[in-house]
C-alpha cells in the first residue's frame, strides 16, 4: 500500500524531529562523557601529568571493548539496561541511552588522540611555570586541542545518524522508523528515496556547522 504524500508529509516532518532530538541529545551527553574519559585516559598515561597505569590500562581496555561492537548488536545488548533506566526500550528517549554509551567511548578515543598531538613542551612548560594539573586541562590541553577536537566530534555527529536510523530500525522512531514501517515492509520505494534525502541533507548540515566552528577556533 502506497503512502497519501498529501496526509503523510506530518509524518515525515515528526520523524525528522525524533532523528534530530536524538542526535542532538545524545551528543550533548556523549561530548561531555566521552570528553572526560578523554582527558582522563590523556592524562594518566605514561609520564604524563597524573599517571596512573591501572586506570589508564582500565579505560584503554574498555575502549577497546565497546567499540568494535556493531551498533545494532550493542542496542540489543544493553537492552536490559536501557529498560532499567528508561522503563521501555521503545521510543525515541529509550535509544539516546544506547547511543551516548557507544557514542562516549567514540569520542573519548578522539578526544585522547587530538590531545596526544600537543606538542609535551607546552606542557612542560606550564608545569614549570607552577601550572595545577587542573590549570593544565583546562587553560592549556583544551584550548589547544578544541579546533581538531569540534572536526573529530563533527565527524562522531554524522555517525550518530547513523545510529539514530538503525536504532529507528527496531522501534528507536526517527526516520530510521519511518524508512522501515512505510518503506521497507510496504514495498513503497518513494519513502525510502524521501528519508534517504533527508538523512543526507542532516549530514551536510552537520559537517558544514562543524567545518565552520573548526575553522573558527582554529583562527583563535
Amino acid at each position: 500500500m502506497k503512502v497519501e504524500w498529501n496526509t503523510f508529509w506530518p509524518r515525515i516532518l515528526e520523524a525528522t524531529g525524533e532523528t534530530i532530538t536524538m542526535v542532538l541529545f545524545t551528543l550533548i551527553f556523549a561530548s561531555m562523557i566521552g570528553l572526560a574519559i578523554g582527558l582522563l585516559l590523556f592524562v594518566t598515561r605514561k609520564g604524563n601529568i597524573l599517571e596512573n597505569r591501572i586506570v589508564f590500562l582500565s579505560l584503554n581496555l574498555l575502549i577497546n571493548i565497546i567499540r568494535p561492537i556493531p551498533f545494532i548488536i550493542f542496542l540489543v545488548a544493553v537492552s536490559p539496561l536501557t529498560r532499567l533506566f528508561m522503563g521501555t526500550t521503545i521510543g525515541t528517549a529509550a535509544a539516546v541511552l544506547p547511543m551516548t554509551i557507544a557514542a562516549s567511548f567514540a569520542v573519548a578515543r578522539v578526544v585522547e588522540n587530538n590531545l596526544v598531538s600537543i606538542d609535551p613542551g607546552i606542557i612542560e612548560a606550564a608545569q614549570a611555570m607552577g601550572a595545577s594539573p587542573l590549570q593544565i586541562i583546562f587553560g592549556v590541553l583544551i584550548p589547544e586541542a578544541l579546533g581538531p577536537l569540534i572536526l573529530g566530534i563533527t565527524f562522531i555527529t554524522v555517525g550518530l545518524i547513523d545510529f539514530s536510523a538503525m536504532a529507528g530500525t527496531v522501534g528507536g522512531g526517527g526516520l530510521g522508523d519511518l524508512a522501515m514501517t512505510y518503506g521497507y515492509q510496504r514495498f513503497d520505494t518513494s519513502v525510502m528515496i524521501v528519508t534517504v534525502v533527508i538523512l543526507i541533507l542532516l549530514v551536510q548540515v552537520a559537517q558544514f556547522i562543524g567545518n565552520f566552528l573548526s575553522r573558527l577556533f582554529l583562527r583563535r
